[in-house]
């Protein structure tokens, strides 16, 4: 047969067409008569190409077989060791409390998909999203697109599909922020939420704390402290019993030591009253007498302050055992009546007042201490040039004198020589 096709090699035929051959005759050979032998040789030659290539093929897979059983790994751009660490990398453990990494993709009105890099997405509910509570995911910045690592809490019984949570994880840092914040004994800012009948309770660092009623060192109701800052310090911090303790009086004592007379301090208008303004100077409450806001009359209050502004003010006087704190803006005006018609003047220039104004103190108290040691010359006390004594005990306060209700000398009613 193949004999018979190489006969035919180098013969050349028109190309078959049906409209050929049925618009012509049947070609017979001269000598017999019979029909060509043509379309028998084409299909054995095309027999034969298609027996070629299938041997080709053939010989191919069993080249490849030879080299699997034999060479499994030849050519391959990795080992099987690196193909098992690619496993261990991408596999983790899908058990309860086990921290994993992932990608938000999609966000809904309940939560959001996490790509955990398992075999279906894990989902984040919109309660176990953030410390604080919210309505929605994206109010935590949770988006498409953030990575972060999240713990697993569940598992959905429906899908199989994983539960994560970023709450968990968010609540293991704030208990180490709060031992830190009292290992460095600092004070911080909580807010009351609720109270009971042993105390408050007020937030920090999303975490809720107890301050016990004789850890408060103001006379407030609880009712008034709902929703109000308080200066706050550790007690105690025990997180395997969920215990946070929290007290304000150790904070305003550390507050109130800082608070001398003299002082300037920014402040913040809590409330107007017809005899002065309440200013907050970190979580303690002083009052601004109508009399200590300017050396010019204030008929209204109103009309020079307002809940919420933001001011200087320099501390007149301060007693611990009550808790008052007296203010003024008086002493820092440069100028009387600029706290009425220039505020922001008082409040650049009210450093410099206010050293003037202790000066004035020191003076005072040097010439109180003159007077002393005329009536105790025993003491062996000698004042210098510079108006300065040697040891001293004295009855004196700590943080000097008490000038609030010293009226000037045109107004005491005595004699001008």
């Amino acid at each position: 047969m193949a004999s018979l096709a190489q006969q035919f090699t180098g013969l050349r035929c028109s190309p078959l067409s049906s409209s050929r051959f049925s618009k012509s005759k049947p070609f017979y050979s001269k000598q017999t008569h019979k029909p060509t032998l043509f379309p028998i040789v084409s299909a054995v030659a095309i027999s034969n190409a298609q027996t070629k290539e299938r041997a080709e093929l053939k010989k191919l897979f069993e080249d490849a077989y030879e080299r699997c059983r034999t060479t499994p790994l030849e050519g391959v751009p990795f080992t099987l060791d690196d193909f098992n660490a690619a496993l261990e990398k991408y596999d983790f453990n899908a058990e309860i409390g086990t921290k994993v990494k992932g990608t938000v993709f999609k966000t809904d009105n309940n939560g959001a998909l996490v790509d955990i890099t398992a075999k279906s997405s894990a989902y984040l509910p919109v309660q176990e999203a953030c410390i604080h509570k919210i309505k929605h995911v994206e109010d935590a910045g949770i988006v498409p697109g953030l990575k972060d690592e999240f713990v697993i809490i569940g598992e959905n019984e429906v899908d199989d599909s994983l539960i994560v949570s970023l709450r968990s994880i968010q609540y293991e840092l704030a208990w180490e922020r709060c031992r830190q914040l009292q290992t460095e004994d600092v004070v911080v800012k909580g807010k009351v939420v609720s109270a009971n009948k042993g105390g408050v309770v007020a937030v920090v660092e999303g975490l809720r704390g107890f301050v016990p009623f004789s850890q408060i060192s103001s006379k407030s109701t609880a009712e008034d402290l709902i929703e109000r800052e308080l200066p706050l310090k550790f007690v105690e911090v025990d997180e395997e019993q969920s215990r946070l303790v929290l007290s304000n009086r150790k904070a305003m004592a550390d507050s109130q030591a800082q608070l001398g007379i003299g002082s300037v301090v920014i402040g913040t208008v809590q409330s107007l009253k017809p005899y002065g303004a309440f200013i907050d100077i970190g979580g303690i409450n002083g009052l601004l007498h109508v009399s200590q806001i300017s050396h010019d009359r204030v008929s209204d209050i109103a009309t020079v302050l307002q809940p919420g502004d933001t001011l200087k003010v320099m501390i007149l006087s301060h007693d611990r055992e009550r808790g008052r704190v007296s203010l003024s803006t008086k002493k820092l005006e440069p100028t009387p009546g600029d706290m009425i018609r220039n505020p922001k003047l008082v409040f650049e220039k009210a450093e410099e007042m206010a050293q003037t104004f202790r000066q004035r103190i020191a003076q005072a108290e040097a010439m109180a201490r003159a007077d002393m040691l005329r009536f105790q010359p025993e003491s062996g006390l000698t004042l210098s040039s510079d108006g300065i004594l040697g040891p001293l005990t004295s009855d004196l306060p700590a943080e000097g004198l008490d000038l609030t209700d010293v009226p000037p000398a045109e107004e005491s009613g005595l004699p001008v020589a």
